[in-house]
């Protein structure tokens, strides 16, 4: 079974902020399947499907970030996820708005949401599928991560968050190397 987790704030508060654009394409992807978050267990509202013969699971943990790998951890727990299996999607503060990376494994990059990840689970090994939020050192690091998007944010987010459903169906039809050079 593959775990895909999206990352965000739970309230009203937060839609639609920086820090929940993980939130925002998980959404995205789960709206398009015709399924929707209808279960909730350890903090955390999921759903379940079968795409191409695999079993996947949705995730958005109901803490906050900062301690979203208390819910990651129960999940993988639980439901006897391998690490190998888990694909986390999240904001990244040092990409452009609206591009995309994914890592196969590798540092919280000091996102407080990884990091809480990283030691729930014991490893970096976990896929990630990054999403540019760009940086406005003018602001407080933690000040511009829980800001609204501008409009031309998100004019190009949309762009992005279109794709989310098909990004999501080469995630699980190609290799994770064909990934890679095919998005980064």
């Amino acid at each position: 079974m593959k775990l895909i987790v999206g990352l965000g704030n739970p309230g009203r508060e937060y839609d639609k902020t920086r820090h929940n654009i993980g939130f925002m394409a998980i959404d995205r992807i789960v709206d398009s399947l015709g399924i929707s978050f209808d279960k909730n267990k350890f903090g955390g509202l999921y759903c379940t499907t079968n795409v191409f013969g695999e079993k996947v699971m949705f995730l958005k943990p109901q803490e906050y970030m900062n301690l979203s790998g208390n819910v990651v951890g129960k999940f993988v727990d639980y439901f006897d996820i391998d690490v190998s299996d888990i694909l986390i999607i999240h904001d990244d503060l040092d990409m452009d708005v609206g591009k995309i990376r994914f890592r196969s494994h590798g540092s919280s990059g000091g996102h407080n949401g990884l990091k809480n990840i990283e030691a729930n689970l014991g490893t970096r090994e976990y896929s990630r599928l990054k999403i540019g939020i760009s940086n406005n050192k003018n602001y407080d690091t933690k000040d511009y991560v829980l800001g609204k998007f501008s409009s031309d944010d998100i004019k190009v987010l949309d762009d992005i968050l279109s794709k989310m459903p098909l990004i999501f169906k080469d995630y699980l039809s190609l290799s994770f190397i064909e990934l890679m050079n095919k998005y980064n």
